[in-house]
């Protein structure tokens, strides 16, 4: 953490709160964009990023600066949102490590990497039939390119599991896209 924002924290917690408005002008955008992703709308995402800063704020008196603010604020929000998110049914897409295995990673490669207009939108497509925990695995990693420690961290995984859950989740994405491609097809 941030010399400057330990600082502030203290002060905050002397009673100069005003002082909070850093943590919501610095933070606020990128958190409400990661629960965006998680939620899917941003009214609801809105909600969510005002409960996140307030349970923050709330507690911030158990913030010891092991981690980063921004790690420690992320981890509030996924697990904000997640209470929301259980209401929501999602499409799964089911196999076993065999099942997995069996696709190839340079076929993977080459049809998430494909930046063609039909191929992103295969992509937006697929991304909004993840589960809560595999959407900020992508929003994490891809968007925020937070290390896997840090992911790990946020969503309390190990690294070397929040490095399987992107292995498996590329092949699904793959998946997912490959579904996508075939109802268009049939259209």
């Amino acid at each position: 953490m941030e010399k400057n924002e330990s600082h502030i924290i203290t002060r905050i917690l002397a009673g100069h709160t005003e002082e909070y408005a850093y943590f919501l002008d610095t933070y606020g955008q990128t958190v409400f964009t990661l629960i965006v992703r998680l939620v899917g709308t941003e009214a609801d995402a809105e909600e969510l990023t005002q409960d996140t800063f307030l349970k923050a704020f709330e507690h911030l008196g158990s913030f010891y600066g092991k981690s980063s603010f921004s790690t420690w604020v992320y981890r509030i929000a996924y697990n904000t949102a997640l209470p929301f998110l259980r209401k929501k049914p999602v499409e799964t897409c089911a196999g076993d490590d065999a099942f997995w295995n069996r696709i190839a990673e340079t076929r993977i490669e080459e049809e998430t990497d494909d930046e063609g207009e039909i191929r992103l939108e295969q992509l937006k497509q697929a991304l909004t039939q993840l589960s809560a925990e595999e959407r900020a695995l992508v929003t994490l990693f891809y968007e925020e390119e937070r290390p896997i420690q840090e992911i790990g961290e946020i969503l309390n995984l190990k690294a070397n599991h929040v490095k399987v859950k992107l292995h498996r989740l590329r092949k699904k994405l793959y998946l997912l896209m490959q579904q996508e491609e075939r109802k268009g097809e049939r259209k």
